[in-house]
């Protein structure tokens, strides 16, 4: 059986002994197992990061840019290979693990223009003779915490930005998917960075409590489901350290009577199903406006759906794969028996779904349900699988309402050709992140990304401008360089400074 092992600089220790199966999703077989670290692996990951990032710092920003524009021309020619085998741990098809490489490569690509992003500010003449600039300066060493459902993504989100300011940083991805991760820390040290600059340790609460304790990891970033990401952010907060921790989501779609319907069908079903549902910024509940837009809706979403192809993560004719554990398989199908039982039409029943040849893969087919309520919990809840809800508006005061007082608040989507009800929208509705006729408004890695209320805690977002002050402190330094010396007894020198 394949291990997976820890990426340091130099000896990982005895080790726990403590390990972790690794499923093939499409088959239902464990294919690997991947080891577990704890509190003294850490301190080790951490040595080593110390001795090489004081160096790292003083390394000029155009030095580290090189580094990441040869990384970033790794990423492209292993392209295949990392989308294999992604696809091959986590269950999307190969095309959906193409996209999730390819939009960590576009922060890698932002992280490349880290001599610009950097700069300070400069005024001159802010006083008599005196001038004020600053500079961002790096943390030290910073930790990310990644979830299963995008194992090359998220963590270049972190560690991208994070490098490239300076720092040094240690990764504890998920334990379900972890060959992703540890083959990017591999092309980083390709691309010429310093060995021991970017490091993976493997672990579960454990590990992650670890992280969070630790008097030397005075950053950490974390995305996952919002219980986690309240506690993480609740004790890394107490620990002194700065954290940004994404959680969930229950994104809402809101159908206008004016839409284009076939396109909003379209956009549906890639963003409702598409990788199995598995998104926190996936579109997992409609809201059409009106009893007439839903029904004529419902309408053109039953055989699209029904159209759908699931197959195994290598299928390039499939529209989605299997979810990832089988413990996810069952979880998703009780969150169906639980809408059912609510009271919620179950239209489409993806429960018991089997793939001919492929009979003990984690597949769940595409379901939808109708006539959802605010008041079932499986609506409250997110479900994280291949599930479309559909909660009818009576107008568009509900439907601005409805995502507006919903504990998540990720991503929303508008879907109409009225310019002034959009704007509206998007201006009213409380939600971190809106697209407007585009279903996944993941924002482009030149802005940022972040939900409000239960989907964001901490102040900062990935990514962007936002990850490099996330990633960075300011040093402000106010200078004079006299033509003279003043007399001893200058009154002046006792009065608070102006610069008047």
């Amino acid at each position: 059986m394949r291990h997976i092992d820890h990426f340091m600089a130099g000896p990982t220790g005895p080790g726990t002994g403590r390990k972790h199966q690794v499923w093939d999703p499409s088959i239902g077989k464990v294919q690997a197992e991947v080891s577990l670290g704890d509190a003294e692996l850490l301190d080790r990951a951490v040595e080593n990061a110390k001795k090489v990032q004081p160096a790292w710092a003083m390394t000029n920003p155009q030095r580290r840019a090189r580094v990441m524009f040869r990384f970033k021309q790794l990423l492209e020619d292993h392209m295949q290979e990392l989308a294999e085998l992604l696809s091959s741990e986590h269950g999307k098809t190969v095309d959906d693990a193409k996209g999730d490489v390819q939009r960590g490569l576009e922060v890698i690509e932002y992280a490349c223009g880290i001599p610009h992003v950097s700069k300070g500010e400069y005024t001159q003449g802010a006083g008599p003779g005196i001038d004020v600039y600053s500079m961002r300066q790096p943390l030290g060493i910073g930790a990310g915490i990644t979830p299963f459902n995008f194992p090359a993504m998220i963590p270049m989100w972190m560690f991208g930005m994070a490098i490239a300011a300076g720092n040094a940083f240690i990764l504890k991805p998920s334990e379900r998917d972890p060959s992703v991760p540890v083959r990017l820390a591999e092309l980083f040290l390709e691309a010429g960075a310093p060995e021991g600059l970017l490091q993976v340790v493997h672990g579960d609460k454990e590990m992650v409590d670890a992280i969070l304790d630790h008097p030397d990891i005075p950053a950490i970033s974390f995305v996952g489901s919002s219980d986690i990401a309240h506690y993480v952010y609740k004790r890394g907060v107490a620990a002194g350290k700065r954290v940004q921790a994404m959680g969930g989501a229950k994104n809402h779609g809101i159908v206008m009577p004016d839409a284009d319907l076939d396109m909003v069908v379209n956009d549906l079903c890639g963003a409702a199903f598409g990788s199995a549902g598995e998104r926190c910024m996936a579109l997992p509940v409609v809201v059409p406006v009106g009893e007439d837009t839903a029904d004529r809706l419902r309408e053109k979403l039953i055989p699209a759906i029904h159209a759908l192809r699931v197959g195994v993560s290598s299928d390039p004719e499939a529209h989605y794969g299997p979810v990832v554990t089988p413990e996810h398989k069952q979880r998703i199908e009780q969150w169906i028996d639980t809408a059912e039982n609510e009271g919620a039409e179950v239209v489409i029943d993806g429960r018991g779904f089997s793939l001919q040849g492929h009979e003990n893969g984690f597949f769940v087919g595409p379901t939808l349900l109708d006539h959802v309520t605010t008041a079932m919990e499986s609506y409250r809840e997110e479900i994280f699988g291949p599930v479309l809800q559909m909660v009818r508006a009576k107008n568009f005061e509900e439907a601005v309402h409805l995502p507006s007082a919903h504990q998540y608040g990720n991503g929303v989507a508008i879907f109409t050709r009225n310019g002034h009800a959009a704007r509206e929208f998007a201006q009213r509705v409380n939600v971190g992140m809106v697209g407007i006729n585009v279903p996944i408004p993941v924002p482009v890695s030149y802005h940022s990304f972040g939900g409000w209320k239960r989907s964001a805690f901490g102040d900062t977002n990935q990514y962007g401008e936002e990850g490099l002050r996330f990633w960075t402190k300011v040093k402000t330094v106010t200078q004079r360089w006299p033509d003279g010396f003043a007399e001893a007894d200058n009154k002046d020198a006792f009065v608070i400074p102006t610069m008047g």
